[in-house]
């Protein structure tokens, strides 16, 4: 199979996440002002897009309350900076289940809320981009189940469209690129589309080159898709994605280390992934490239 390189390249730098990472490094950012500040440092070290969740500032702990992503959202777009802002919509399809003799009721974690819900925060800031996790999965815990059931994705999707917010379609696996081309078939999302492969997330697709290659060929040509790997992988997977067509994502939520015993900023790993990509004779691109490619309208601060 010949190479597709890239040879124009954006990065997205994710943030922060929802892993339970707020206390294995010191650079994860908690507040909104710490998770705006890495995100406005990220984009000045070459990132055209943010991805950003919420996190509790006093534990850390990941959270869904709307004055968080306001805040976020404000500090970002009044940066002194121009990014793309992709905040995520994954939050609320969280269950966690009993055990397995007796799964009913649902355990501690579970955090199962409604569509609308869901999309709450992205109606309310208008990111340009949010994410769409496009389909419903095992983690790595024994009994944690994300989902996101045909229903919700339909209503999810058709807010998001409405609101004029581009999905980025998260696919953990090949069957979630499957359901994302029959939302766009049935015109609740838009072609062409975006889409995020997400590599090594257990109980997902692994992040063999083979499967990657499959996940890959499974996007239609005219969308746009971006990769990532998880830890160590997290820089293999850039030149992986850049020379496979794709675009690439780096940050704090997939990887906490910049090498072998050495913690990691955002801006570090946004930096490292700029270097990777210019080695390879590509290109990085800015948000208003970003914005043209993919048809984004670009929101001015409150």
């Amino acid at each position: 199979m010949p190479l597709t390189m890239n040879k124009d390249v954006f990065i997205t730098a994710a943030i922060t996440g929802s892993g339970g990472t707020q206390n294995r490094s010191p650079h994860v950012p908690r507040s909104p002002k710490q998770i705006a500040e890495s995100a406005i440092a990220a984009a000045k070290a070459g990132a055209a897009v943010v991805h950003c969740h919420v996190r509790d500032p006093e534990t850390g702990v990941p959270s869904r309350r709307l004055q968080y992503y306001r805040e976020v959202t404000d500090r970002v777009r009044g940066a002194d900076v121009d990014v793309v802002l992709n905040l995520t919509a994954g939050m609320g399809g969280d269950m966690v289940f009993g055990g397995v003799e007796k799964p009913l009721p649902t355990a501690a974690g579970t955090d199962m809320i409604g569509a609308s819900e869901r999309v709450a925060h992205i109606a309310e800031c208008l990111p340009e981009i949010c994410t769409l996790d496009c389909g419903t999965m095992n983690f790595a815990e024994a009994d944690y189940v994300m989902t996101n059931t045909p229903g919700t994705l339909q209503a999810m999707g058709r807010m998001m469209t409405e609101l004029g917010v581009k999905p980025e379609i998260e696919a953990f696996d090949t069957g979630h690129l499957w359901y994302a081309k029959q939302l766009v078939t049935d015109g609740i999302l838009k072609s062409p589309a975006l889409v995020q492969l997400c590599m090594g997330v257990p109980w997902g697709a692994p992040d063999d080159l083979n499967t990657f290659m499959a996940m890959v060929n499974n996007v239609p040509q005219d969308w746009t898709f971006s990769a990532f790997g998880l830890g160590r992988h997290q820089m293999p997977y850039v030149a992986a994605s850049v020379l496979a067509g794709g675009h690439v994502r780096v940050g704090l939520e997939d990887n906490l280390w910049l090498e072998k015993g050495v913690l990691a900023t955002n801006a570090q790993l946004v930096e490292k992934a700029c270097g990777i990509i210019e080695g390879l004779g590509a290109r990085v691109i800015g948000p208003q490239e970003v914005r043209d490619k993919l048809g984004l309208i670009k929101r001015a601060p409150k």
